[in-house]
């Protein structure tokens, strides 16, 4: 159970200059992430060999109830690049991610998902493409889905190749700026910042309540965006392994919801409008049903469960056809039933939790 008190953000001190510092502190936020860890870590010091990056792996432990703990103790004392271990009472991913930062020692960090797998000429290739950009240049990881993940797994391919499949279908770099920010996929598993910005974006963003409801990713991304453009390269990149099972999908699905709205709401008038719609639309529908059940109005019984139909396979049909990976669809249809009532009630949440940004 994350911990409902928020502390206020204290005034990071400018600390004196480290010439022992090294050239990129990796923070990794961790929750019942024993699983995964040891290859994450495998893979982060294996592009790290085949670069000149010095670099430091710091993990916060947020509160795990497996044993993270041994896991990670064991990988410090063999790792070839330094590990240190921050450990915390459950908080969240975005006070988690704070407090790695805060620890980190270098001016860089890489924001880096537990889950992921850095691909083994990530860094090599950054070194490269750094001396052409401009310094302090931010970096989005590009991140597609492990295609061997299970069914449940590639759900959310549908809903990437709608909203981004012309990116996905011909990758290459990209600057994302506000004018395209959503057009293009992006998130914070993979991300190369300076330390002061990302610190910068957080206090912007810095959580009133429960850090679980507060977006730790688009909203971020969306700051940081309004300031310099993030590159966004497929010479970059990491493996997403995503969640295994229907329960954690469904959770993660709940959160999701609610993160949607704090993500958008009060970021334009239209994208207000669409999150009450996206709320009040299914429980109109559901009235008029039963009104219509009722009444016995059987031609409009059968004209909405239609309606209801068709929306639920317009969004295969357009990642279909937007190059989506056929198991994708799939995993779409199988589970786009309980995904939708699961994300309508996170999104509901959201709007009670953050009814104060539609006001701005």
């Amino acid at each position: 159970m994350t911990d409902a008190s928020v502390p206020t953000p204290e005034p990071t001190a400018e600390a004196a200059p480290d010439a022992g510092a090294p050239d990129l502190s990796i923070v990794i936020a961790s929750y019942n992430s024993a699983p995964w860890l040891p290859t994450t870590i495998g893979s982060l010091t294996t592009a790290l060999g085949r670069s000149s990056l010095r670099a430091e792996i710091v993990v916060v432990d947020d509160g795990s109830t497996d044993d993270t703990a041994a896991v990670l103790a064991g990988l410090a004392a063999g790792s070839p690049v330094p590990l240190r271990v921050v450990s915390q009472e459950n908080r969240g991913r975005f006070l988690a991610r704070w407090e790695g930062v805060q620890a980190a020692r270098a001016e860089r960090v890489l924001i880096f998902d537990s889950r992921l797998l850095m691909d083994p000429d990530a860094f090599a290739y950054l070194e490269v493409a750094d001396r052409g950009l401009p310094a302090g240049q931010v970096h989005v990881g590009h991140v597609p889905t492990d295609p061997s993940a299970p069914l449940v797994g590639r759900f959310w391919e549908v809903p990437t190749h709608i909203f981004w499949g012309d990116y996905l279908a011909h990758p290459a770099p990209t600057d994302i700026t506000p004018e395209n920010f959503d057009r293009v996929p992006k998130g914070t598993g993979c991300l190369v910042i300076d330390k002061a910005l990302f610190v910068e974006a957080c206090r912007a963003a810095w959580p009133e309540k429960d850090a679980d409801l507060v977006s730790d990713d688009t909203k971020l991304l969306r700051f940081v965006a309004e300031r310099r453009p993030l590159r966004l390269d497929p010479g970059f990149s990491a493996l997403y392994r995503p969640r295994i099972t229907v329960r954690g999908f469904l959770r993660h699905a709940y959160d999701r919801g609610t993160l949607f709205v704090d993500s958008y709401a009060g970021t334009s008038a239209l994208r207000s409008a669409v999150l009450i719609a996206l709320a009040v639309v299914p429980v109109l529908a559901l009235l008029v049903l039963l009104v219509a059940l009722v009444a016995g109005l059987w031609w409009l019984v059968v004209v909405l469960l239609a309606l209801v139909v068709l929306g639920l396979l317009a969004p295969a049909a357009v990642a279909a056809l937007r190059r989506a990976p056929g198991r994708a669809v799939l995993a779409y249809l199988t589970y786009v039933v309980p995904f939708g009532a699961v994300f309508w009630a996170g999104l509901v949440r959201g709007i009670r939790v953050h009814r104060s940004a539609f006001s701005r």
